[in-house]
């Protein structure tokens, strides 16, 4: 059988994150262009949900690193185990998602193996001694086609920037453990414990965020955006600068030095829109703005905007959407 394009998934303690969809989706179009198969490697024990889910968008065979040492997420002992598996799977092409910590194992592969990583890719295409590229550049401003010429072609795929679409025939999945030898050393940098902030749903993944800038003026001004939030099951936000005047925790950021969101719906608050908050931002479904500045960056690039005072629209929005519900 030819070389499989081959998948890392990421997962938290056997979850699987949303990211690895889009990674499957666009392998499994580079897996047409090859005439491959399509496979997946998970490092440390997942859910059986998981590993059928991969089966959903077209993983025939997942293989598993298992250990004691994998009970939890670390950047490289989880670098180690991809590369002891390429060079035992040597797949056509190595594709991970392009989130904080798929480009830090990648960079962890790419240095184990001496080979080129070109990361945060939207297209991938085959060609003689490699693959041709599209990827973001400068924080989405412009886009770069470049070439990649490798033995095996290590690529990860822009979080957010394609729609996760199963495959037309889900697969019979098979798994596969795969033995590899860990070395306790690489533990060194582990996750070892959590604080959990909130239960359900998170910045990354909410249907609504309600972002706030500097211009919401204070800590407590936040109140308001709180309140929508809630009455349309979202999460607030907030810009670099509301981070660096101390009113918000950095969890809460959308940026480029933040969260990236995609949500349904993202009000923007009193945001004049830096080029960095905005590609945070620019996944975004709909956009609407809310500034007393008609000419804010944000303004501009929103669908909808209102011109006025956020502490008066906001509380408004939220009276008018409970008066509807009755």
């Amino acid at each position: 059988m030819s070389a499989p394009v081959l998948v890392v998934v990421e997962h938290d303690r056997g979850d699987l994150m949303p990211a690895t969809l889009e990674a499957m989706t666009i392998a499994r179009d580079r897996a047409l262009a090859y005439d491959v198969p399509v496979e997946a490697l998970a490092v440390g024990d997942v859910a059986a949900g998981t590993i059928d889910r991969l089966g959903e968008f077209g993983a025939g065979v997942v293989h598993l690193v298992t250990d004691e040492l994998l009970d939890d997420y670390g950047p490289e002992i989880w670098a180690d185990c991809v590369t002891r598996a390429v060079r035992s799977l040597a797949p056509s092409i190595l594709i991970a998602t392009g989130t904080d910590r798929g480009n830090e194992v990648m960079a962890g592969v790419a240095a184990r193996l001496d080979a080129p990583f070109a990361a945060n890719c939207i297209e991938v295409r085959p060609t003689e001694g490699g693959v041709d590229l599209t990827r973001v550049r400068w924080g989405g401003s412009l886009l770069e086609q470049a070439r990649l010429d490798a033995e095996i072609p290590l690529v990860t795929i822009a979080h957010h920037s394609i729609e996760p679409v199963p495959a037309p025939t889900p697969t019979a999945v098979v798994t596969s453990s795969l033995p590899v030898e860990i070395d306790q050393a690489l533990t060194r940098s582990m996750v070892t414990g959590r604080v959990e902030r909130t239960a359900g749903i998170t910045l990354a993944t909410a249907p609504v965020v309600v972002g706030g800038g500097r211009g919401v003026g204070s800590a407590d001004g936040f109140g308001p955006l709180e309140a929508l939030a809630s009455t349309l099951g979202g999460v607030v936000g907030c810009s670099r600068a509301v981070t660096n005047n101390g009113w918000r925790n950095h969890a809460d950021q959308v940026g480029q030095t933040g969260t990236r969101i995609a949500p349904d719906v993202y009000f923007a608050c009193g945001i004049s829109g830096a080029i960095q908050h905005w590609v945070g931002a620019m996944a975004s479904k709909h956009i609407i703005a809310i500034n007393t500045d008609g000419d804010a960056n944000m303004v501009q690039k929103a669908g909808y905007a209102v011109i006025g005072d956020l502490h008066v629209v906001v509380p408004a929005i939220t009276e008018e959407i409970l008066r509807r519900r009755g």
